[in-house]
């Protein structure tokens, strides 16, 4: 009988396969990598989408945008409404620090979320009685840990390619409004930090040029410059804990008051090695205090700037820079809080007629060593005057009459 032989691959023709294979692995995971990220980055986009839907769906519907900085002052103690100083009092009530992310529940799908936070609630534990809204949002610490909705991610909140998670963050935001090219007093709006008595005179008022002005009633007709020409929103990256400077919040140890002049203050303590790093053992920088949650993103239902704010003062994924503070003062108020993104090169933005771009790093962005539009304040400019951070900073103020240009972005 003739006997078959089967042969078998040698070793050099299995290496040379496995180098095959490999090759074509490193070929081919990049390319698999760059697709994921298109398709997150698509999906971000469409989440900005429904986001300018509901905005103008609410302005539709009450003929204004949503207000950023909204809800009851008082507390339970006292009444809905009392101008007493919110440090004297139990932090029960929003202290009208509620994001204007909560008036967009209703148009984003998310009645059920909206009708919880719109009702009067009552902790687990039985221990607080909140008023609608729930507790002061920026401020408040466990009394806004214990309140449900602000522990509750919203993924149309949320940009995919954004991998933070959980603790010490409560519910986190990628999605931030847009306050325009100030420095300071973000906060203030129309109304005294302390009350909620109106402010009086230009110095507080005039300087808030973004489409939102915190606890105003803004509507689409405030916006002059143009739908089209306007930021109403940009979008965040979440702070990770990594010193990433676009959403670490520091301060320049050497000058803290350089801030109100020099948006660009903080750039003394990058780490030069890793220019989109703080050096944390550099003497220029200041790490904020705080508590730990008080960071880039953390709380969607909260308005302070740090949370759900953004300023054309400075390009996307520039530092996240302010005047420090013992306190947890600084996040709501003063300093540069840039539009940051987890994608490469760039972030979104919102404009108010509804369309969302994509902002490169590198858009012009005027002279970042100047002060800002402030009036009655050394070293910046007076009302009416155009941004003097360029393009950049003409697309976030409404009504400054700058548009050479913007229909080209």
């Amino acid at each position: 009988m003739r006997r078959s032989s089967s042969r078998g691959f040698t070793l050099v023709e299995l290496l040379v396969v496995i180098a095959i294979i490999g090759v074509l692995v490193g070929l081919l995971l990049p390319a698999v990598q760059a697709a994921r990220e298109a398709a997150r980055r698509m999906s971000c986009s469409n989440n900005f989408k429904q986001l300018g839907l509901a905005v103008h769906n609410y302005h539709s519907a009450f003929k204004q945008m949503p207000i950023h900085g909204v809800g009851p002052y008082g507390d339970v103690a006292k009444n809905c409404n009392n101008t007493g100083n919110e440090g004297a009092e139990t932090r029960r009530s929003t202290k009208s620090q509620g994001s204007a992310l909560i008036g967009m529940l209703p148009f984003c799908e998310l009645t059920s979320l909206w009708e919880s936070m719109s009702n009067r609630q009552t902790s687990d534990d039985g221990a607080i009685d909140y008023y609608p809204f729930g507790p002061n949002h920026t401020y408040g610490g466990s009394d806004v840990t214990r309140y449900n909705p602000a522990v509750t991610e919203v993924p149309t909140f949320r940009c995919p390619s954004d991998p933070g998670r959980g603790f010490p963050a409560l519910a986190r935001t990628n999605y931030a409004m847009c306050l325009g090219d100030t420095v300071w007093n973000i906060h203030r709006g129309i109304y005294h930090r302390n009350n909620n008595s109106v402010v009086s005179g230009k110095s507080n008022v005039a300087n808030c040029r973004g489409a939102f002005v915190a606890h105003a009633s803004m509507q689409f007709g405030d916006i002059l410059d143009g739908l089209s020409n306007t930021i109403i929103m940009g979008e965040i990256a979440t702070d990770l804990g990594d010193n990433f400077a676009a959403t670490t919040f520091g301060t320049n140890n050497a000058d803290n008051n350089l801030i109100l002049s020099n948006p660009s203050a903080c750039d003394a303590a990058l780490d030069p090695a890793r220019p989109t790093f703080y050096d944390t053992t550099s003497s220029n920088y200041k790490a904020q205090s705080g508590a730990p949650n008080i960071m880039r993103g953390y709380r969607w239902t909260a308005a302070g700037a740090c949370f759900t704010g953004m300023t054309t003062t400075r390009p996307p994924n520039k530092p996240l820079c302010g005047r420090y503070s013992s306190t947890t003062n600084a996040i709501e108020h003063v300093g540069s809080f840039p539009a940051s993104s987890r994608h490469q090169g760039g972030c979104h933005v919102l404009m108010a007629d509804g369309a969302v771009k994509f902002v490169t790093d590198s858009i012009e962005a005027g002279d970042q060593t100047t002060g800002p539009v402030d009036p009655g304040r050394s070293g910046c400019k007076d009302a009416g005057l155009k941004s003097p951070y360029g393009l950049w900073g003409a697309l976030g103020t409404r009504a400054s009459k700058e548009t050479d240009g913007i229909g080209d972005l």
